[in-house]
């Protein structure tokens, strides 16, 4: 049984762990780079285009059909986009999936369930409807295309999980291996701007507070094999974090915090995580945001 207070076996072990892994998945390292320099020079500068692939009809009703609701227009890019332009540049770090992806690559693949396609991920879907309790929190991700000018990846799609608040990972740790919750996909907008509503993350041994993600070229290649674009995670702020391991129900994560820090995880460790860090801001009470640009 897999404890709260103790390191996961063979978790986050960096990216050469999973090497085997993303190299079937992922674009070939030549693919990733062929933008060369020049577009990283010239990624100041909005393109017009959102430089992805158009996501499949299946996949679109899907998404509608489990949204419940017909998807309004986008809006105007806001303050948050404009200044995700000027930051663009720099390519999100590529990270382990680490040893609970849900994806397919190491076990059960949660892609392949019908329901997957949600902004709320905090109730299992399926033959279960258990909630993950917790401090609610509202992700938000601007995906840029860095070979096209840093253009919204509109249609692009984005895969997240986390553990919940006791350490455990579903699908995978005892006593959550019938549950899905904290797993689910997203479609950019054309902004390239997608949202999750979930709960705060927990901490446990070994690992600073975090969430996985994975980014697709669209909708429609989210169970492809070498569709992937990036896989990277999301490293949450330190304040949020004292403050929401304060409060009832975190008891575990308020013991196991100050053990880690940016500079010794073990995946952040080696440049403190300064390309993955949230902005972040709310309260325990009424919950928190987290806003994070990713350039691919």
């Amino acid at each position: 049984m897999t404890s709260s207070n103790q390191p996961h076996p063979h978790h986050d072990r960096g990216l050469e762990f999973d090497l085997s892994t993303l190299l079937s998945r992922r674009r070939t390292l030549g693919v990733l780079l062929g933008a060369g320099t020049s577009a990283a020079l010239a990624a100041c500068t909005p393109g017009t285009g959102g430089g992805s692939a158009t996501p499949s009809s299946t996949a679109s009703a899907a998404a509608t059909a489990t949204q419940g609701t017909t998807p309004a227009a986008s809006p105007s890019p806001t303050g948050t986009v404009t200044r995700a332009f000027a930051e663009c540049g720099v390519e999100i770090p590529e990270e382990t999936l680490g040893p609970y992806p849900g994806d397919g690559s190491n076990g059960p693949n949660v892609l392949e369930a019908s329901g997957v396609v949600r902004r709320d991920i905090t109730s299992s879907f399926g033959t279960s409807t258990r909630k993950a309790e917790g401090v609610p929190l509202t992700v938000t991700l601007t995906l840029l295309d860095n070979a096209n000018g840093c253009a919204p990846l509109a249609g692009a799609a984005v895969y997240a999980w986390h553990c919940d608040r006791d350490g455990k990972y579903s699908l995978y740790d005892d006593g959550v291996e019938n549950e899905n919750y904290l797993r689910g996909v997203q479609e950019a907008d054309a902004n390239g701007q997608l949202t999750f509503t979930t709960i705060f993350p927990g901490a446990y041994s070994g690992r600073w507070p975090h969430i996985h993600f994975e980014v697709f070229e669209s909708m429609g290649n989210t169970t492809a094999a070498g569709q992937v674009l990036a896989v990277s995670q999301i490293a949450l702020t330190e304040a949020a974090c004292k403050d929401v391991y304060a409060s009832a129900g975190y008891e575990a994560s308020a013991r196991n915090f100050p053990r880690t820090t940016l500079k010794t995880d073990m995946v952040f460790r080696d440049d403190g995580a300064i390309y993955q860090l949230a902005t972040m801001s709310g309260s325990v009470t009424g919950g928190y945001t987290a806003a994070l640009n990713v350039t691919v």
